[in-house]
């Protein structure tokens, strides 16, 4: 049903170049929305049947701590979780080894155990709501302490929906919490496959992510590029592995950074779509129409918000969001304007959420699909893009694929070279930015952040050095010696895995006991 406009005239569902819905685009270029090669959007009617699912990053200090902020959340109107951890978990250590000391609960929650997260989902219906993980190296590990306390509350794996981002691979070009070298976690991401195909049917099994790579510097171009070839990499690893593409290709997802730059941030959603769809199609021989849908998340871009008159950084968010709806995303992370000083509050997480609620619910973005469709600088934009991307996908290709890549150091270089490029432009003056480079204010009004109290730390130890003394260690021992023994062979390591965390062994006994037969990564310029 059409919605109307202010002036009460109607806002047709699709338009086209003459305002119909069909029949204009015989170069496969747009098509025609929910159809290939997908330009307009993945889905049909996108957000005039509904808007994309508003899923808030969160996580902080303890499990307890970040429970009770998935509950205002939810309470908020928030219809998805989106689960943060600190960086020992994220790279297999628990709060207790030397390596964390000082980074327990500080960049997100800090997972142990499955004590921990019984804790982290006390209260909230596993079954009734959709939860993203921000997690790679260990996702497999996470996935299953979350499938534990599923099934505690009497939640089969088949009611559980979510995404893992289980995307080591950017682990290597960006951010740098890998724990295993690329073969083994390649196996690893293979198994999780598998696994959730047999065991948890509806989850995604990976979010394949360009926002860390666009974060540390990489233009729209390079973003969609290294993202796709490592998309493409999984998909040969799993096609390797003796899986038909079309039984895990619908379960994969993206995951992608939304600039201030709104037109070109647009155009770079749509020739994403684009360029996927022909990839599985053509590639791959993929034949389920849902493995040529390329889904994804966005979240705004945190590295263009300023501790400068942060709240400035509410415009910012604001533009980002729409540039991600105007782009078609499946969900949406905006982040809240005080991030650049420290997490955030209480209400900056609250006026985050309103953010895309005011999208939703008080603009018309939501009356009609691909509002941009037809644009002369839009369509011109999406091409250059995707002509751009092609580019250096081929150079990846040229170099054995993205994992060769990774070990020559490509993408690396390629992005540490437009991150320059931004740096020299933002110094020179030539990249205006509000409150940093012009409009400055000559003293910085005061801001009291949030704290992660520093205590949390030995509170965790306290919880583990509990766990250790409460728990049947010679199951735990057996538990371990039989995932060690499927990480030597070829068997799927989820399933004594999970065994080994039901019997309370925690995330470092797992990660380290997989590391005594895979080994560690070491990066090539540590040499």
């Amino acid at each position: 049903m059409a919605r109307e406009s202010e002036s009460g005239l109607p806002i047709e569902p699709v338009y086209g170049p003459d305002g119909l819905t069909s029949g204009w685009d015989p170069a496969e270029r747009l098509g025609e929305p929910g159809s290939y090669p997908y330009t307009r959007g993945v889905y049909p009617t996108m957000y005039t049947g509904r808007p994309w699912t508003m899923r808030q990053y969160a996580g902080f200090g303890t499990a307890a701590e970040s429970n009770a902020r998935y509950k205002q959340l939810i309470a908020h109107g928030t219809t998805g979780l989106s689960v943060a951890f600190d960086l020992p978990t994220q790279m297999g250590h628990d709060s207790d080894a030397p390596l964390a000391h000082g980074e327990v609960g500080k960049v997100g929650v800090a997972v142990d155990s499955l004590d921990d997260m019984r804790v982290l989902f006390d209260g909230i219906p596993l079954d009734r709501v959709s939860t993203s993980m921000t997690i790679n190296a260990p996702a497999a590990l996470l996935l299953l302490l979350y499938q534990l306390v599923a099934e505690e509350q009497g939640v089969g794996g088949d009611r559980l929906t979510g995404t893992i981002q289980n995307d080591v691979l950017k682990e290597y070009i960006a951010r740098g919490t890998y724990i295993f070298p690329p073969g083994p976690s390649l196996r690893l991401v293979a198994d999780t496959f598998r696994y959730c195909r047999a065991e948890i049917p509806r989850w995604n099994t990976i979010s394949i992510s360009g926002y860390h790579m666009a974060e540390a510097g990489a233009s729209p171009a390079q973003e969609i590029a290294f993202t796709l070839a490592d998309g493409v990499e999984y998909v040969r690893t799993a096609v390797a592995a003796g899986m038909d593409v079309d039984d895990f290709a619908p379960r994969l997802s993206f995951f992608f950074v939304a600039r201030t730059t709104l037109l070109e941030e647009v155009a770079k959603f749509r020739a994403a779509r684009r360029m996927w769809a022909r990839l599985m199609r053509d590639e791959f021989g993929a034949r389920d129409p849902r493995s040529l849908m390329l889904r994804f998340h966005t979240q705004t871009a945190g590295v263009q918000l300023t501790a400068q008159q942060p709240e400035v950084n509410l415009v910012r968010v604001a533009v980002q969001a729409l540039g991600a709806v105007l782009g078609g995303t499946q969900s949406l992370h905006t982040n809240s304007f005080d991030e650049a000083i420290a997490l955030p509050t209480d209400k900056s997480a609250r006026l985050a959420l309103r953010t895309q609620q005011v999208l939703a619910h008080e603009t018309d973005v939501t009356a009609t699909v691909d509002p941009f469709a037809g644009s002369y600088a839009v369509e011109r934009m999406t091409d250059d893009v995707e002509a751009a991307a092609l580019e250096l996908m081929r150079k990846v290709e040229d170099l054995g694929g993205a994992v060769a890549a990774i070990e020559r150091g490509f993408q690396k270089r390629e992005i540490e070279r437009n991150a320059y490029r931004i740096a020299q432009e933002t110094d020179s003056g030539e990249r205006v930015v509000v409150g940093v480079n012009r409009f400055r204010l000559d003293e910085e009004e005061p801001y009291e952040p949030l704290r992660v109290d520093p205590a949390i730390e030995a509170r965790q130890k306290e919880r583990l050095a509990r766990l250790r003394a409460e728990r049947d260690r010679p199951a735990v021992d057996v538990a371990l010696a039989a995932l060690r023994k499927a990480a030597e062979g070829e068997d799927n390591v989820l399933y004594p895995m999970k065994e080994a965390l039901r019997a309370r062994a925690t995330v470092g006994e797992v990660c380290g006991a997989l590391r005594g037969v895979w080994g560690s990564h070491v990066p090539a310029e540590a040499f």
